[in-house]
C-alpha cells in the first residue's frame, strides 16, 4: 500500500513539476542600443536580453527614519 501511494505521488509530481516553472519564469524582452564605434568610426546596435518580472502588490512600509523621529 505504501509502495503505490509513493509511486502514485511520483507521477503527480512529475506531471504537474513543468507547469511551477512556466508559472514564475520571468518573460524576457530584447532591448537593443546603437552605440558609435570609435575605432570603425561606424555606428553599430548591440542587442540585449533582459527578464521583466512581474510587480506583485502590497502595502507600503514605512521607512525606519521616520519612526525614529516620531518617538
Amino acid at each position: 500500500m505504501k509502495k503505490e501511494i509513493a509511486v502514485g505521488s511520483m507521477i503527480l509530481f512529475l506531471l504537474f513539476a513543468p507547469l511551477t516553472k512556466a508559472a514564475c519564469a520571468a518573460e524576457e524582452k530584447k532591448v537593443c542600443v546603437k552605440e558609435f564605434d570609435n575605432k570603425t568610426k561606424k555606428e553599430k546596435e548591440v542587442c540585449k536580453t533582459i527578464k521583466i518580472h512581474k510587480k506583485l502588490e502590497g502595502t507600503k512600509i514605512e521607512d525606519a527614519k521616520k519612526d525614529q523621529s516620531k518617538k
